[in-house]
């Protein structure tokens, strides 16, 4: 479903009441687009978080690997396990 919505929606409200988004925050928003089928937005989310400067750790990144598994976006997702290995 609209899972991955409502997690976009939440960090979102939460970025505007200026609560800090961490590894964990991002890591579930990027988990629940995998779920979704919403694979590009979990690789923004991946970017975002390096724009912010958040960690990037292994949970995150299985996570984001997965979400291009399930979109059949296996290029993006030799790329990030690539990324993570650097």
């Amino acid at each position: 479903g609209v899972q991955w919505a409502q997690a976009l929606g939440l960090l979102a409200e939460m970025a505007s009441a200026r609560v800090e988004l961490d590894t964990i925050t991002y890591g579930a928003g990027v988990s629940a687009c995998g779920k979704g089928g919403q694979w590009a937005l979990a690789l923004g989310l991946l970017a975002e978080m390096a724009s912010a400067r958040v960690e990037l750790d292994t949970i995150t990144y299985n996570a984001a690997v997965s979400a291009c598994e399930k979109g059949g976006q296996w290029d993006q997702a030799l790329r990030l396990l690539v990324e993570m290995a650097s």
